[in-house]
């Protein structure tokens, strides 16, 4: 079983380049390959979220991070912003070990839900969450905070139509 353990300063210096190992399956998909090279999260953006938010890592058996996850509360629930997990660590079920401690600790402080923005169809987006429960959301049932952070991507350069919302009610 997988190890999850809160981030620690000292993690922080690592989750930008396991973002960017994880980014690289993007390369198999010709129209979404820039994606491997685009911008990462930043070690400070990583500082804010363990401050304030939720930041969780997976560790080897040296308690070195290969995944991680971020999020934070928003109204009643939890907003995933990043999971990502070393590309030679993907498909050991570490990202989804990440995803059911989100679970169970939007359970446990008493939200109403999770949120995430991903791409459509993609096996490790999309049909991934799907797998945990989580359903796509339709663009009349976004509201306000969801459809303004897919606006943002779009103005980043993500494709909207590629993109979607997902929620797991709870």
């Amino acid at each position: 079983m997988p190890l999850i353990r809160p981030a620690r300063e000292s993690d922080l210096a690592l989750l930008p380049d396991i973002e960017r190992s994880s980014g690289a399956v993007f390369r198999t998909v010709p129209e979404l390959a820039w994606i491997a090279d685009d911008d990462v999260q930043s070690e400070d953006a990583h500082r804010d979220f363990l401050k304030t938010g939720l930041s969780v890592v997976v560790v080897d058996a040296s308690d070195r991070p290969t995944g991680f996850l971020c999020a934070a509360v928003a109204g009643d629930a939890l907003h995933i912003w990043q999971l990502a997990v070393l590309s030679e660590y993907q498909g050991k079920g570490l990202g989804r070990t990440l995803m059911l401690a989100a679970i169970m600790h939007a359970r446990a402080t008493s939200l109403a839900a999770l949120t995430l923005t991903t791409f459509l169809e993609l096996a490790w987006n999309e049909r991934f969450y799907r797998k945990l429960g989580f359903v796509t959301l339709a663009p009349d049932e976004l509201d306000t905070r969801l459809a303004q952070i897919l606006a943002n991507e779009a103005a980043h350069g993500l494709p909207p139509e590629r993109r979607c919302a997902m929620q797991l009610v709870l």
